[in-house]
């Protein structure tokens, strides 16, 4: 199993390209299974949970083709012939974006068996608003020996469009039901829909296919059904997620580094605390150059859906409270178990107590190199930040866990001048 090792304290400085998203290339892989013709994909990233993903259409029946084999970033995909409507447990247990087949499944072929999902296990994120949307335009669905089971009545007509009020704000639910209303017969309204870039970028995609989608970017969505989705081409945004990661290595490391190849506009929070926190950022419409000359400053912040916080970054700005000056707060609303990197960041120095859905972090001047624990995705980014930041070695063991959302981040902080390497 890989590891990584590194030196910390030593400065980032130089350039560094952001990748397409994680959260936005999952789902629109998924949404190749509306036509039978081909969607074209660029800027993907190279992700473990991208390759996943891409096995699993594989074993339904999509006929993946790079068309040059040594870029990985450019895939066409073939949904002419599905030979099967299942995703197996072994598939879906490692990735619970997995899900994300149902909706496309159900829509086209009219039927679809789903193992219920797995993932990092940052907290109960139950499928049930899935489930509720897709019985409001008609499908019968049951959950048996682990697996949803879902047809449409009867097996051969579609789905039938529906007024759908979620009783939470979810992202995957929205991209879900997003995808089966556009072969859905009539009209379906999602209410309380997720307004993440990554849902938009799906629904970009959605169109260029022929859907028609209004209201694209707020919390309801109007879908009028089409009988037939055609090919399209399309390039996945940048990753929100890893700029922003690398925002936060910068204000815990210090130095100089031009993010490119990134959307400014996506990370307007994560900007407005770190900024509080002391980072100097210019800013262009596709780059953000970061600089930090000095210690940072303690920063509380709440986790909430987008626009707000992203959940995604809390473990990544904690890493920078733990060597900030002063005392801060982290409030997490979305996953229960997502403190669970508080325990290693503490095991290189950190002081950082848990109460309840909140964090208090005390912040010291250094942290000490130790070997830490990666127990999810993004906790693996901030210990790799504390890292950077602590004195000494540190190793980050289990970092298959980084692999899933990371393309060769230890490459791009090679590049950048940190003292870091993969440990096979």
């Amino acid at each position: 199993m890989d590891k990584l090792r590194m030196v910390g304290g030593s400065p980032l400085k130089g350039e560094v390209k952001i990748a397409g998203a994680k959260n936005a290339a999952l789902p629109i892989l998924c949404a190749c299974l509306l036509t039978d013709e081909p969607i074209v994909l660029r800027n993907l990233p190279d992700l473990q949970d991208v390759r996943t993903m891409l096995k699993l259409l594989q074993e339904i029946g999509v006929e993946v083709i790079f068309p040059d084999q040594d870029d990985r970033n450019h895939v066409v995909l073939n949904a002419a012939v599905i030979k099967s409507s299942e995703a197996t447990y072994e598939m879906v247990k490692t990735m619970r974006a997995s899900i994300l087949v149902l909706g496309p499944l159900l829509a086209r072929m009219h039927s679809a068996k789903v193992s219920l999902p797995g993932g990092c296990a940052i907290g109960a994120r139950p499928v049930d608003q899935h489930i509720k949307g897709l019985k409001a335009m008609g499908a019968s669905i049951k959950i048996k020996g682990g697996y949803i089971q879902a047809e449409t009545k009867p097996p051969t007509e579609r789905l039938k469009g529906a007024s759908i009020l979620t009783d939470m704000i979810t992202v995957t639910g929205t991209e879900n039901l997003l995808m089966a209303a556009t072969l859905a017969s009539g009209t379906t309204t999602l209410e309380n829909a997720a307004r993440e870039p990554e849902v938009g970028d799906l629904a970009e995609l959605l169109v260029k296919m022929g859907a028609k989608i209004s209201g694209i970017g707020t919390d309801r969505l109007v879908i009028e059904g089409v009988e037939k989705l055609h090919g399209a081409e399309h390039s996945v945004i940048p990753d929100r997620i890893e700029a922003g990661t690398f925002l936060c290595a910068v204000a815990a490391v210090g130095g100089e580094v031009l993010i490119q190849d990134c959307r400014p506009d996506t990370l307007d929070a994560v900007m407005v605390k770190l900024k509080e926190a002391g980072l100097q950022m210019e800013v262009g419409s596709d780059w953000i150059k970061a600089t930090m000359q000095t210690r940072p400053m303690a920063v509380s912040f709440r986790t909430s859906e987008y626009p707000a916080f992203p959940t995604d970054m809390q473990a990544q700005l904690m890493a920078v409270n733990a060597v900030a000056s002063g005392s801060s707060t982290i409030t997490e609303t979305i996953f229960e178990n997502r403190f669970m990197h508080v325990q290693e960041l503490n095991r290189l120095g950190a002081d950082i107590a848990i109460e309840g859905n909140t964090a208090i972090a005390q912040g010291v001047e250094k942290l000490s190199g130790a070997t830490v624990m990666a127990t999810d995705l993004r906790a693996s980014a901030s210990l790799v930040i504390a890292g950077l930041a602590a004195q000494g070695e540190t190793q980050v063991d289990r970092i298959y866990h980084l692999d899933r959302g990371y393309d060769r981040m230890e490459q791009k902080l090679t590049r950048l001048g940190a003292r870091i390497e993969r440990i096979k």
